[in-house]
């Protein structure tokens, strides 16, 4: 792998990880496209470079998380920690959070084999995805906001994350199809899939960081490393902005149609 190579995967998962259309689906086939090897370093780098789509998720909506941290803590401090909006939101956070983070430790080994045949499991999950997304877009009404969460609904949106963290599944379209399933309008469900996507890309990054440190030529790796990084922070906040915008007027239709496009694409060409 070199700059360049790190460039275009920063680029690709910058765009994919926040629009629906799954970024790892598409770090797969871009793998393949560049010729690079399926192994465990260019796992660790595809997980890793998520930490910079995590650092564009929290510098846009950094006055979201601090209002929820504040909010939180003040709960806890007098004893009323569900009285707040704010408050209730940190609580449904890390509800959302738990279930995705139990099946991730539970089956890392397991999610690794899986990554052997990459292309694969990027049809699968590619058309999986476009199932998914129409179906949340024909049958659910999506009249609610975010300030009528419960637990419920985090719950369901925490299983449905769970899908993502097989290979191919996109995180973005899994949350938020979990959030239209319970009835949320598109802002309200993609605004709280990107809200609980924080900690749990946080984690995985930070764990596939300790593995990289522990790899061979670490030294040679890290620039490398970090213009995927910053690539895909630049690119993230941009794809961020936009995708909220675009979801006040317009359906889910269009990512799922190219779902299946690509999908059945990739499914010809292996």
């Amino acid at each position: 792998m070199n700059f360049f190579h790190a460039m275009i995967l920063g680029i690709v998962q910058g765009l994919t990880e926040f629009i629906p259309v799954s970024s790892t689906a598409h770090l797969f086939i871009s793998t393949y496209l560049l010729g690079l090897p399926s192994d465990d370093r260019m796992f660790s780098f595809n997980v890793i470079i998520q930490l910079g789509t995590v650092a564009a998720l929290l510098l846009f909506f950094w006055q979201d998380y601090w209002q929820i941290a504040k909010a939180f803590l003040l709960g806890i401090k007098n004893k009323k920690p569900f009285d707040d909006f704010h408050a209730r939101l940190g609580w449904l956070i890390i509800v959302a959070t738990i279930p995705a983070g139990l099946v991730g430790l539970l089956l890392n080994e397991f999610v690794k084999d899986m990554a052997g045949d990459p292309l694969l499991w990027a049809g699968i999950r590619l058309l999986f995805t476009a199932l998914l997304l129409a179906a949340v877009e024909y049958f659910d009404k999506k009249s609610r906001t975010l300030e009528s969460a419960t637990w419920v609904d985090a719950l369901v949106v925490g299983l449905f994350q769970v899908l993502a963290i097989f290979p191919g599944g996109s995180r973005s379209g899994s949350t938020m199809a979990g959030g239209m399933f319970r009835g949320f309008d598109r802002p309200s469900a993609a605004r709280f899939a990107f809200l609980m996507s924080a900690p749990i890309l946080l984690a995985a990054g930070l764990y596939e960081t300790v593995q990289v440190i522990r790899l061979p030529n670490t030294t040679e790796f890290l620039p490398i490393l970090l213009t995927g990084f910053l690539t895909s922070a630049v690119v993230g906040w941009f794809a961020i902005r936009w995708l909220l915008d675009y979801l006040r007027k317009h359906s889910l239709y269009i990512f799922a149609g190219y779902c299946l496009l690509a999908g059945v694409i990739i499914f010809a060409l292996r």
